[in-house]
This record gives C-alpha cells, structure tokens and sequence, in this order.
C-alpha cells in the first residue's frame, strides 16, 4: 500500500464521523427553520393586513377631512375601500389564534359603521359637523379593532420565536455532545492509524538531525517499496556524494577563503565588508589598525555601533545605501569629498569607495567598502592652492599696475593714437581685463578653499541684483548683437551680499551672452517661490550635453569643444557662494531651447 493511501485510511473514520454529524446537523436544521417558518407565516400575514387596513382606513380619513374643509380628495374614496375591503377579506381566511375571530367580528362591524359613516358626510351639508361626529367616531372603533388583530398576532409571534428559540437550545446541546462524540471516535482511531503510518518518517527525521550533526556512520537502511522507503532510499544516496563532495572540495574551499582574506590583508587600505543590511561581516587589519577596532568585536555589529567618527560613519552609510539601492557604485569625483579622520600619526584623509557584492540572480547581497587614503594626495593639493593664490596675489599687484597705464594710454591720456594704435591698445585692454579676472577667480578659490569666504548676508532687493548685472553686461551684449532682457520682480527683497551676488548673476549673464549666437535673446529674472526666491538666467545657447550637466559646477572643468575664455572656475565659485547663503544652484538645459541656469535665495523678513 503506498504511502498516500495510508494517510487517507488514517483520515478516513475521522472524515466518517464528521460526514455523519454534518448530516444529522442539516437534517435538524432544516426541520427546525421548515417548522419556525410555517408556524410563524400565518400570523405575519395577519400583521401584515392590519398594518395595511390602517394605511387604507388614514387614506380614507385624510380624504375625508380635504372634503369637510371643501378641498377636492384628489381620488375615489372607493378605491382605499376596495383596499381595506380586500384585506379584512383575507383576514377573514387566516384566523388563527384565540380571540382572533371575535376581534375580526369587531372590526367588520366597525367598517360597516365607518362606511355608513362616510357616506353620510358625503351627503350632508355641513361636511365639518359630520366629520368630527359619527365618522371620527367610526374610524377610531375601525382603528382600535385593527390594533387589537395587530397586538393578537405580534403577541403570537413573539411567543413563538422564544418556543422556536429554546428548541434551537436543546438541539444544539444535543448536536455538541454528538459531534463531541463523533469527533472523539474519530480522532482515536485516526491517531492510531497516522501514528502507525508515520513512524518511518520518525526514524528517517532521526537520521537526517544526525547527519546534520556530523555523524558519518550508516543512518537508515530501509524495506520495503512505499514512497517513504524510496525516500530513505534517495537519502542514502545524497548522504553518500556529500560525504565524497565534502572529501573533495573541502580544502579547495578553505584554500579560496584564505586567499580572499590574504587579498583584502594585503591592502594598504582600510577595508570592511558589510551585508546588504550594514551588518559587518569583515575587516581587514589596516582598517583595525586605523579605525581603532577589532575584528572579534566589530564582526556582525551594525555600521553605525562600530564607534566611528560621526562624519566618517554618515558617509559609509550614505555609501551603502547608494549600492544597496541599485544605483550602481560608489565613487566620489572630487579630492574635497575626503573625509578627515584622527589617527595616531595625526590627522588623515580618506576617500571611501563602494562596490555591490552580487548574487547569482544578480541582486546585492553586501557591500564592499575601501577607505583610499589621500592625505598625501589633499597635501600635495593644498600645496599647489597655496602656490597659485600666492602667485596670483603677487600677479594681481603689477596687473593692476598694467591695466591702469593700459586705460589711460587708449584713453589718449598720453597723446593722441592713430587708429592702429587704438585698435592694438583695445586688445591689450580686453586682455588685462581678463586677465584680471582670472587672477580674482583664482583668489575666491584659495579663500573658498581656506574657509575665508566671508558672506555679509542683508536685505537687498532683487531689482537692484539685477539692473547691477544688466549695467555690467550692457556693453558686452550690444557688441555681440544679443538682446539682453531684465525682467525685474517688483517688491522682492532677499537676504543676500549683493557684491557676492553680483559675482555669481554675473557670471551666469557673462556665459549666457558668450555662448548665445548674434541676434539671440538672454532673460535675467527673478521669481517668488516658498520662502525663497529664484533668479535665472536663459540663454539661446546649443545646450549642454547630458554627460557634462553633473560636471558643470566642478572646478577647473570645462565641456571639451565649447567656447572658451574661462580657466573653468567661475560656476565652481558661483556654487560655493550660493551655498554659502544657504541657497542652491543648477541647470536645466535642451538642445534645442538653450540652458536655463538658476540659483535660489532666502527671501529677507
């Protein structure tokens, strides 16, 4: 016999008995709502007719009384006593309960004294006297008699749904105590019969805990040819090719384990693998020794309860959740984003990293960070910002120098100049111009870089942010041909350093009108939004490629075949200004309408 079969005779008697209790149980029920209903039938009839002899007999009285103040009934008369004529009929045919007749009796004589009643006031000439004489007496004996079949049957009723109620009761006492009864046969015989069958399930779970323990000796050895022997069956032989399997890739998995260790030990960067959740799950020695943990104690603990600097643990979170989420790796851009860390050989800064550790169906299932060490790196660079300022500052000096004699020489302050000689000086000027720009972006940088950015934020309207950079850039946008629209707010007051400002919108101006063709048009604006205020800058330019929008505001960079005339620091300089108001910038661009560059700034209380 198999297995199956077993386990439905085991289930058999139990499914018997609740057959044969389900059985009597619908039987009972039946016969019990058959006999409620039967019994309660003829009496809810009965209510019903008197509840419809009342609504005829207030019909008939209504239109009554329109008569009696001389208003038209608006209908037959006729007809609510054909009604009420038809329903004391029928109650005539379902007389059912003691009293019931004599009630009945009681209303038809009252209906005919109504009707007589009614015919009269019909017919006499003062409708009024007749109304509130016999006919109010007719209908109110009509009235009380259809009130007393009413009582007579909602009594019955009543009572006969508490009888109905107590034999419910007593039948679903005795259906517990058989279904009680059945269930208790059922469930000895069933136990009986599953214990029986599933004993060789027993020994074969027996088998596998100890397999599962490391007991390597025979396990089972089973007879016979059900599924649970096929089972015990297939269990050998896994148990036999796991044992060979382990035999034989056991050191090969001890050896790729080690080497994994031996390949993040053998960097000279720190190091931690964490589960998707940030869990640790590893660590190598540098990131013990540099990070001050241990590998026994850090192991398994979440990232934020390793007791690293809070800057340093806000940054491998932010890193773990941009893996995790599917957004690809993590790998910061820029030397500034270095975090700056104590050590014992004093201060450090490191670069974290992050890298998906996938599973077959490609979903991550950890995170593997690397902190890069770049101190060397952040000195060499501060080095160089501290060469560049103090070359530019010594620059700035005699560049002045040469840019005053420049303007007073085209100028014709040192005589008169052909026109050659205008032209050449021309140049030179615009040169010193730029020059000179250049070596203030410069200096904004090392102070940025130094922290000395000073912003003296007070309130300021947006008007006069913005006709300052339309002056500065008038002469500009008439000798490239551009039309320049200033679209001023009106009331709009910011908190902001208008000379700092004025640095940033006029940077936006100057790249709008250097990289829009002739006969185009620049709109500088500014607009009320929540609690800030946006100024933007649209140009009628090519566009910016979608590769080169998240570089825009780095330092030094410039998109590779644009027009130059900048050393790639003046939207760096503009952001870092903006931020430091407590403001933001971006760009919105399409190739086919241009770039709209825009920057925000708290509105002034």
């Amino acid at each position: 016999m198999t297995f199956r079969s077993r386990l439905l005779l085991a289930q058999a008697p139990l499914a018997a008995a609740l057959l044969l209790v389900g059985a009597a149980s619908l039987r009972t029920v039946s016969s019990l709502g058959e006999s409620s209903a039967k019994t309660l039938q003829d009496n809810y009839r009965s209510a019903l007719m008197a509840q419809r002899m009342s609504a005829a007999l207030e019909e008939m009285n209504r239109d009554a009384l329109l008569r009696a103040v001389g208003w038209d009934a608006g209908g037959a008369p006729s007809e609510h006593r054909e009604r009420f004529q038809a329903e004391l009929a029928a109650q005539w045919q379902n007389i059912t309960e003691p009293g019931e007749a004599e009630a009945t009796r009681r209303l038809a004589a009252a209906w005919d004294e109504y009707r007589r009643a009614e015919d009269a006031a019909a017919a006499a000439t003062d409708r009024r006297a007749s109304y509130s004489g016999p006919l109010t007496r007719a209908r109110t004996a009509v009235q009380g008699a259809t009130d007393e079949i009413l009582s007579l049957n909602a009594e019955a009723i009543r009572r006969k749904s508490q009888g109905a109620r107590r034999m419910a009761g007593r039948l679903l006492a005795l259906m517990a105590a058989a279904t009680g009864s059945a269930l208790a046969i059922g469930l000895v015989i069933s136990s009986s019969l599953t214990t029986r069958t599933v004993r060789p399930l027993t020994s074969l779970a027996r088998a596998v805990r100890r397999f599962g323990e490391g007991h390597r000796e025979p396990r089972l050895r089973p007879a016979g040819d059900d599924e649970i022997s096929a089972l015990a069956r297939e269990f050998e032989t896994m148990a036999d090719r796991l044992d060979a399997y382990r035999r034989s890739s056991l050191g090969e998995l001890m050896r790729a384990q080690q080497s994994a260790q031996a390949a993040i030990e053998s960097l000279h960067h720190p190091v931690l693998i964490l589960s998707a959740g940030g869990a640790v799950l590893n660590l190598n020695r540098t990131a013990e020794r540099v990070l001050g943990l241990r590998r026994e104690e850090g192991t398994g603990k979440q990232l934020h309860a390793l007791g690293l600097e809070p800057a340093l643990a806000e940054r491998l979170e932010a890193a773990r959740r941009h893996v995790v989420s599917g957004s690809g790796s993590y790998v910061p851009h820029r030397l500034d984003e270095a975090v700056a860390i104590s050590s014992a050989d004093g201060p450090r800064r490191f670069l974290p990293q992050a890298t998906a550790l996938v599973s077959p169906e490609g979903t991550a299932i950890g995170v593997t960070l690397v902190l890069q060490d770049v101190t060397r790196l952040a000195r060499f660079d501060q080095l160089r910002n501290d060469l560049v300022a103090t070359v530019a500052h010594e620059f700035r000096t005699p560049l002045t120098s040469l840019r005053m004699a420049v303007h007073l020489c085209a100028d014709g302050a040192a005589g008169p100049l052909t026109d050659e000689q205008a032209k050449l000086m021309g140049g030179a000027r615009a040169d010193c111009e730029r020059l000179l720009d250049f070596v203030d972006e410069i200096l904004d940088l090392s102070r940025i870089q130094a922290g000395a950015l000073e912003v003296h934020a007070r309130p300021v309207e947006a008007d006069r942010i913005l006709e300052r950079a339309a002056s500065e850039a008038a002469v500009s946008a008439r000798s490239a041909g551009i039309d320049l629209d200033v679209q001023l707010p009106g009331a709009l007051a910011v908190s902001a350093d208008p000379d700092r400002i004025g640095i940033v919108l006029g940077n936006l101006v100057g790249n709008a009108l250097r990289h829009s063709p002739r006969g185009a048009r620049v709109v500088a604006r500014a607009v009320r939004g929540k609690n800030v205020a946006r100024f933007e800058v649209r140009d009628a330019g090519p566009g910016i490629p979608p590769q080169y929008v998240g570089r825009i505001f780095d330092r030094f960079f410039q998109i590779p075949g644009a027009k130059g005339g900048g050393i790639g620091l003046g939207l760096y300089i503009a952001r870092e200004i903006v931020e430091a108001h407590g403001g933001v910038i971006g760009v919105e661009t399409d190739a086919a309408s241009g770039s709209t560059f825009w920057f925000t700034l708290p509105i002034a209380d």
